[in-house]
């Protein structure tokens, strides 16, 4: 009877060689996980034994489960979930301790797998980091501290040059640090950094910038370079202690370009108006404007405007902005102000005998009134101030210098100004708008059929977004200045002797048909290379102010 049974079975009744064949190859896949999940936990320093254990434990009991489940797609099915499931707990565990481009199976990740291992190293190398010490940094070796800070600011730079960010700002949080890029004045809102990966940028770019990596609440300021071919582009690395944390700022330091008259953004009738000083050959003039609207780039501009050749050129400034060929530039720097004040060092600068001057933040009385007894004595002098309007500066050049006859008798005019966004001529949008909008900002229906804003987010037939390689998404290229300009006559000479309160010069003001900063930026509006957006924003703080007299 039992050599019946026997002579019945055929070979391989019992054992499918294809079963067999699957079987093999999922348990021999399973033996590199253990290997791999070992050395990441090690490298990760994360409960390398608990892991390994674990990944070892189920799979070799989901092995044995499998086989003794009479279905073999149940326990195929099984032994795959229940390797799956642990796999994936120690990725999510491993992939919450590691920077964005070190974790795995995200979609990047996934990409990444496409590319080989010297093109991505290779990606790393279209710039080079330089040192304080002028020292090449080469790509360090993957998986280790130094690389992460490595990647990292490389990531964090690329982008910001692409962008064209002139600043990057870093606030810590008690979660992570939020990032700030600065492109054409206007604060762009980025995604935030956890503060581990916050740690290796920081520590890398203090050691490029030759700072004290150790030292986490005094300000440190540095720089380093980064080299794209022969190009050399310089940053400048601050730091500052919080209570939340380090503050880091990345400041691109660009390479000044001193910009002419005809290139600062003046109308017509203003570049004419100021051209005409190219042949005056005393009084003053005053630059105003708030903090970081462009003065500086204005009065160098206007002393571009005479030949340094045919005049004696000098300023007296506090921290130049760039250097102007045939121009003496005097800088009242801190080891003066222990024997000397920047108003006694501007007359030392016009006892040299100057033909023109200009004076950089003309804050205080001694020197409003040295600059105005040298407009009186025959020189030109040109002084920048901080205000939010002319009438402004004009009233507080009257107080500074406290004697109105001096101030009527030496003013040849006083500007004001902003600094604006342009439109992007790639991706402007031109609408209709409706009429309470006209009527709002007093423009002319009739004239303006059109007016643009910065274009939307486009996005291509698969549904991904389609960002404009002008702007980078920006919808603003690049600033224009604006300008309020009052060029005295006689009748204005008049009014600042005899008025008895700005408002009455102002009215003066608006007789000679002087236009305030809204009305110019209108002009750029309804010429279509502003936008409404933007003229809020660059006005905001000037309306506000521009009413207090009148309170």
């Amino acid at each position: 009877m039992l050599d019946q049974l026997l002579g019945a079975v055929e070979y391989g009744g019992y054992i499918s060689i294809l079963k067999l064949i699957g079987y093999l190859t999922l348990f021999f896949a399973w033996l590199p996980l253990i290997g791999w999940v070992q050395q990441d936990a090690k490298v990760l320093e994360t409960k390398e034994g608990l892991w390994t254990g674990l990944i070892l434990g189920v799979g070799a009991a989901a092995a044995v489960i499998w086989l003794v489940i009479p279905l073999y797609i149940g326990g195929m099915l099984f032994y795959l979930v229940a390797v799956g499931a642990v796999a994936l707990a120690y990725v999510k565990h491993r992939n919450g301790r590691v920077l964005d481009y070190d974790r795995v199976l995200t979609i990047d990740h996934i990409k990444s797998l496409l590319v080989s291992k010297e093109k991505k190293m290779e990606a790393l190398k279209s710039f080079t980091f330089v040192t304080a010490n002028r020292n090449e940094i080469p790509v360090p070796e993957p998986r280790t501290a130094d690389f992460f800070g490595f990647k990292t600011s490389y990531d964090i730079i690329s982008d910001a040059i692409w962008r064209r960010a002139s600043n990057v700002a870093f606030s810590p949080t008690a979660e992570d640090y939020k990032v700030a890029y600065f492109v054409d004045g206007a604060s762009l809102k980025q995604p935030s950094i956890a503060r581990e990966q916050m740690g290796y940028f920081t520590a890398f770019v203090k050691d490029l910038a030759g700072l004290d990596p150790k030292e986490r609440r005094k300000p440190q300021k540095g720089r380093f370079v980064i080299r794209q071919g022969k190009d050399d582009m310089p940053w400048e690395v601050t730091t500052a202690g919080s209570t939340a944390g380090e503050q880091i700022r990345l400041k691109h330091i660009e390479q000044e370009t001193i910009s002419k008259i005809d290139e600062i953004g003046l109308m017509p009738e203003q570049h004419k108006q100021l051209s005409q000083l190219h042949d005056v050959k005393q009084g003053l003039c005053i630059i105003s404007g708030p903090p970081k609207s462009g003065v500086t780039t204005t009065l160098y501009a206007l002393l571009r405007n005479h030949d340094a050749f045919i005049n004696s050129v000098n300023t007296l400034e506090r921290q130049p902005s760039g250097e102007m060929p045939n121009i003496t530039q005097n800088v009242y720097a801190l080891t003066d102000t222990g024997t000397t004040t920047f108003g006694a060092k501007l007359q030392a600068v016009v006892r040299m005998g100057p033909d023109i001057v200009g004076v950089a933040e003309c804050e205080d009385a001694e020197t409003a009134r040295v600059a105005c007894a040298a407009a009186k004595d025959g020189k030109l002098v040109y002084v920048t101030l901080k205000a939010d309007s002319v009438l402004q500066a004009l009233g507080k050049w009257m107080r500074l210098v406290g004697d109105r006859n001096l101030v009527a008798e030496t003013l040849l005019c006083a500007s004001n100004q902003r600094l604006l966004r342009k439109l992007c001529e790639e991706c402007k949008q031109g609408y209709a708008p409706d009429k309470e909008l006209f009527k709002k900002f007093n423009i002319t229906a009739d004239k303006t059929k059109v007016l643009y804003r910065a274009g939307k987010v486009q996005y291509d037939k698969h549904g991904k977004p389609m960002t404009c390689d002008h702007c980078q998404g920006t919808g603003y290229f690049d600033r224009t200045g604006i300008f309020e300009l009052v060029v005295m006559n006689d009748a204005l000479r008049q009014a600042v002797r005899k008025s008895k309160s700005l408002p009455e010069i102002g009215a003066q003001f608006r007789r000679a048909k002087v236009l305030y900063l809204q009305e110019q930026v209108l002009r750029r509006v309804i010429a279509g290379t502003a936008s409404i957006n933007e003229m809020i924003r660059v006005l905001s703080t000037y309306r506000t102010k521009k009413t207090k007299p009148a309170q």
